[in-house]
């Protein structure tokens, strides 16, 4: 029998939106979604996994999931009425997933590793792609006093949003990240799912620094 895959990324994301099964009132806005398929994509793609064992198509739809499921979680447990998936709920799919792919040898010990650095470089591709364009900049300068920033998986919307500070921008950052936006959560949930997006991919480009943390990380300059 021969397994067929997505062949496009398109194909990938209509896949996880038709299967996914996402708790009510959760929203993984659409960077968040594209991560998930490009991860997904690199990780079948990637010579540290077996070829002939595969990756499911079941695969994103469980990573997908998981990343709601973190987010219902955070909203439980910090009050939040409309539970918004962000960057920081995405390492929450790995353990999850590691029963779902067979490594090649050369990966034995290192698998959570390879699929930590896989992710890392799908949510940079999708911030090259959403975010490139937008100046980021009045966001970096912030940081360039000597300012921090520390975020996670506990770390409410409206919480993230008071540490970061005013945000010029914000809008064309939103209309960009997540053009959804119109039709999609309250303006504060998805405004911190955009900047902590923002916020990642500038330290995966090395334009801030990160700490991480066991549930989350410190950005600073």
């Amino acid at each position: 029998m021969r397994t067929h895959y997505p062949l496009t990324l398109e194909d990938e994301l209509a896949l996880i939106r038709q299967e996914a099964a996402l708790p009510d009132g959760t929203t993984v806005p659409s960077h968040l979604l594209e991560s998930v398929a490009r991860f997904t994509r690199l990780v079948r793609a990637s010579r540290r996994v077996d070829p002939r064992s595969g990756v499911s198509v079941r695969f994103p739809v469980s990573a997908a999931e998981t990343v709601a499921a973190s987010a219902l979680r955070r909203a439980a447990l910090s009050g939040e009425e409309v539970p918004v998936a962000r960057v920081c709920d995405l390492p929450a799919v790995v353990e999850p997933l590691l029963g779902k792919v067979e490594f090649e040898m050369d990966a034995e010990g290192r698998e959570t590793e390879v699929l930590h650095a896989l992710l890392r470089r799908a949510v940079a591709e999708v911030f090259r792609e959403r975010l490139g364009t937008v100046d980021l900049s009045p966001l970096s300068d912030r940081f360039s006093g000597g300012a921090t920033v520390e975020t996670g998986d506990l770390v409410s919307a409206a919480e993230l949003l008071r540490r970061v500070g005013t945000v010029p921008g914000l809008a064309l950052m939103i209309e960009h990240a997540a053009p959804e936006a119109e039709d999609g959560p309250p303006f504060t949930g998805l405004a911190a799912a955009v900047v902590e997006f923002a916020l990642e991919g500038l330290y995966l480009e090395r334009r801030l620094s990160k700490d991480t943390l066991p549930d989350g990380g410190i950005y600073r300059f």
